[in-house]
């Protein structure tokens, strides 16, 4: 999995940080914010969640941006092998190895593995992307913008996750609800994205467990 770590350093030096009490306060799309997983939490705006006219199909996603003929999903499953996979010129991937942090599974070859929305199409659609332009909505389906977006999971984790919140779903693997209840806060912050109240409680319940962390991330609206 690629690590929090070694996306701050780019962060920082590509925009402003702001660092407070109200994360996201005064600051514009580019603009980084730093502050911790407590914080992060708080400031997300609850809202009555809607899931009237949603479909998959509203968020092209998996697309080419770079035209080197691997998808955004292919790009995702190459970045996060942690042994590097062979790629041929038609994108085909054999090799490699991968740790699907959800559920603790080391996997050799892509073959059982697929590529997650942390926050799903469906979940972001009812937490505001429903107002969102269609090229804000394909920016969010193929953002490698923050690694905390995509994930390459077991594919059988992904489905039984399906297009839940961490009000109902969280990993299978107890060891990873801190880290997913992290990236998950800072998939919302970073794209605006409100909680309802069940979701609220649920983040808030879990993170008393975790250990006091900072996180950094990049607004994208």
């Amino acid at each position: 999995m690629r690590k929090l770590t070694s996306l701050v350093p780019a962060l920082l030096a590509a925009a402003a940080v702001v660092v407070g009490a109200a994360p996201g306060a005064g600051a514009a799309p580019g603009d980084t914010v730093t502050t911790t997983v407590e914080k992060v939490i708080e400031s997300l705006p609850v809202a009555a969640e809607d899931s009237a006219g949603y479909s998959a199909g509203r968020f092209r996603h998996w697309t080419d941006p770079d035209q080197d003929g691997c998808d955004t999903r292919a790009e995702v499953i190459i970045a996060e092998a942690t042994t590097p996979p062979a790629v041929d010129g038609r994108c085909t991937i054999t090799g490699g190895a991968w740790h699907s942090y959800y559920d603790k599974k080391d996997h050799f070859g892509a073959g059982a593995l697929d590529v997650d929305h942390l926050v799903p199409l469906a979940e972001a659609w009812r937490s505001g992307a429903s107002a969102w332009t269609d090229e804000e909505r394909e920016r969010y389906a193929n953002d490698m913008g923050d690694p905390r977006v995509l994930a390459a999971v077991t594919a059988s984790e992904k489905r039984r996750k399906g297009d839940r919140d961490p009000a109902r779903w969280e990993p299978s693997d107890d060891s990873a609800d801190c880290r997913y209840i992290a990236e998950w806060a800072a998939v919302k912050a970073r794209w605006k994205l409100s909680v309802d109240s069940d979701e609220l409680a649920a983040m808030q319940n879990m993170v008393v467990e975790c250990q006091t962390e900072e996180i950094t991330y990049e607004l994208a609206l």
